[in-house]
């Protein structure tokens, strides 16, 4: 089940090399759906970005070695998937 939708205009202004390429990307789900799913990923990274700054706040921020250890862990269980 899919997410209610409204219909907005918006005016933007962009480089006409972005907007060019977005539109041949776009395909048959149209361009208004292919801004809406940069829009939608921008919020995400934006929620994320204060979650960090959240924790960094009240423990520090994380070390690169905290950092280099957890991707090594994600990357471990990746490879355990990809086996089986």
């Amino acid at each position: 089940m899919s997410e209610p939708v409204g219909k907005y205009s918006i005016t933007i202004t962009m480089p006409r090399d972005i907007a060019e390429a977005a539109k041949a990307r776009s395909g048959s789900s149209g361009l208004s759906a292919y801004v809406a799913a940069a829009v939608a990923r921008q919020v995400e990274r934006d929620n994320l970005n204060e979650l960090i700054a959240l924790a960094e706040a009240e423990h520090g921020p994380a070390t690169y070695e905290e950092i280099q250890v957890l991707r090594d862990q994600i990357h471990q269980a990746r490879k355990q998937q990809d086996q089986g």
